[in-house]
């Protein structure tokens, strides 16, 4: 009898996980195309009710950022103010921005003038306009990552798919003179060149710069980006829910005292 049960359990269980394996290739199959797959879902530290991200994947991911994606891709929506307290201190920033030129004014005599950088200055653009933008990439313009992480489907899971994605081109796809196969590409052809590779960076607190170390710290760095307030909407809407649940129990036991003296009397009628 045990024999049997334990039997019936194992069909159950693989009944189970066949059912589960066809249902995800079917959901897969439904969301591909005949140029590009879908992205999958990665497991990120962040994307849970009350979790924050994660402080050094963000550093590290400005770090990718900064060396390698800001040659071409600007982050206009973010200003050096915001990266305090998340990437560096008040004053690692404020001799990141002094480093930098800014065309301000005009002045008393009506004309612009430079000036060293300020942490009230966005991040600088790699690229002095569109133009310049598309002459230095053969026509295609790099789009700005301040939103990517909302702008694409997947998020920041299409950030990381498509950052290591690169491979050959299968038989019969034709590639273009420029172009590079990435299958999480609309299209399946890219003008962006595979942008990381293994120890392009030396991490300052002694991580392995692998591609996928990069991938998922860039990922991170730009889906923080995308929401700087992140984590303090979970902190903020969690002591509201706290209060909320808080409010209702006090609201309810209330709401029986004041009334257990009319619920619970006894009205007798006499003739």
């Amino acid at each position: 009898m045990l024999g049997s049960r334990q039997a019936l359990h194992r069909v159950a269980l693989g009944s189970a996980s066949a059912a589960s394996l066809a249902f995800l290739s079917t959901t897969l199959l439904s969301k591909s195309s005949d140029d590009h797959i879908p992205s999958l879902g990665y497991a990120w530290t962040h994307t849970g009710f009350l979790d924050a991200f994660d402080a050094k994947a963000v550093r590290r991911g400005y770090q990718v950022y900064k060396e390698v994606c800001a040659t071409c891709h600007s982050l206009e929506k973010i200003h050096f103010r915001e990266l305090q307290g998340v990437t560096h201190s008040s004053k690692e920033l404020i001799e990141m921005a002094s480093e930098i030129d800014v065309v301000d004014g005009p002045n008393d005599e009506g004309e612009m003038f430079e000036r060293p950088g300020k942490l009230s200055d966005p991040l600088p653009k790699p690229y002095a306009n569109e133009e310049a933008g598309r002459a230095a990439n053969g026509g295609a313009l790099p789009p700005d990552l301040s939103l990517m992480a909302k702008a694409r489907h997947g998020g920041v899971d299409y950030i990381f798919a498509l950052l290591t994605g690169y491979c050959e081109a299968p038989a019969g796809k034709v590639m273009l003179p420029g172009l590079y196969y990435n299958p999480y590409f609309a299209g399946g052809a890219i003008a962006m060149p595979p942008p990381l590779q293994d120890g392009q960076v030396t991490y300052p607190d002694g991580t392995e710069a692998t591609t996928s170390q990069m991938a998922r710290d860039v990922s991170v760095f730009l889906n923080w980006a995308a929401e700087p307030e992140h984590d303090e909407r979970k902190l903020q809407g969690f002591k509201y829910l706290t209060v909320l649940g808080l409010t209702l129990a006090v609201t309810g036991y209330y709401k029986r005292f004041r009334w257990s003296t009319l619920k619970t009397r006894k009205i007798s009628y006499v003739n």
